[in-house]
């Protein structure tokens, strides 16, 4: 989610009030959107900008394939250590990555391959050329690959996107922050490329216990004014469906 230190226009939009749940709730386009069925795909590469990232925007559908037996990896770009200003980057590295690993065992996706590439959170636009290197040979042979969509107002997310997009593989994005800063039928957003994965009960309260494992985005940090994810963010990835942009 958001880290400290994105560029000026990402926190701009992200930190101004955002769009509540019931809104969302209320718009039928969400509902009209085309079902995909990831059950069809018999490998996937997820791509994390910060550990949390994975399981906010694509958890049910990593729950939903592990479940079918597919091929699964993650590539954890950062480790998060952004996230709490002050504290050790170290130790909240630690926290996080143990955090994102408790969150798979909760859906059932602990036997996932993980690729931890250990590059400086909020710093990714810097080294956008070779994380595109690095994804272009990690995402070889996979069917398609899951990463933050490059338009999604956070800096990390937009160049982890970028870099996914470049490298060779069919590319579906899951939003983050725009579900925050976008209304519905926001022109800014590319609807005629989105589809939605309809989560089973089951996989969708697996993936709401699973957020819950994210204890140090859920609470109060020393010298900030909230929550990394306060409630009325957590509420955007509690939905019985995941929405992917082709």
């Amino acid at each position: 989610m958001v880290e400290q230190g994105a560029g000026p226009a990402a926190l701009n939009r992200v930190d101004r009030p955002g769009t509540a749940e019931e809104a969302w709730e209320a718009w039928d386009g969400l509902r009209h959107l085309p079902a995909a069925d990831p059950l069809g795909w018999p490998s996937a590469v997820i791509v994390a900008a910060h550990p949390d990232d994975e399981i906010l925007g694509a958890g049910g559908a990593m729950a939903m394939l592990a479940a079918a037996g597919a091929r699964l990896r993650l590539i954890a770009v950062t480790d998060g250590e952004a996230s709490h200003p002050g504290a050790d980057p170290g130790a909240i590295a630690r926290v996080r990555t143990a955090e994102s690993a408790a969150a798979r065992h909760v859906l059932g996706v602990q036997h996932i391959e993980v690729i931890r590439l250990h590059l400086p959170d909020t710093g990714l636009g810097d080294r956008e050329d070779e994380l595109a290197s690095r994804l272009r040979e990690l995402c070889a042979g996979f069917e398609v690959c899951l990463a933050p969509w490059e338009a999604d107002a956070h800096a990390d997310h937009e160049a982890a996107g970028r870099a996914a997009r470049r490298a060779g593989r069919p590319v579906l994005s899951y939003p983050i922050w725009m579900w925050h800063w976008a209304k519905p039928a926001d022109r800014r957003v590319p609807w005629p490329r989105a589809c939605r994965i309809p989560l089973p009960a089951d996989i969708a309260v697996l993936k709401a216990d699973a957020i819950q494992a994210f204890a140090s985005q859920l609470t109060d940090r020393p010298g900030a004014t909230g929550p990394v994810l306060p409630p009325g963010i957590v509420a955007h990835f509690t939905r019985p469906q995941e929405v992917l942009l082709r």
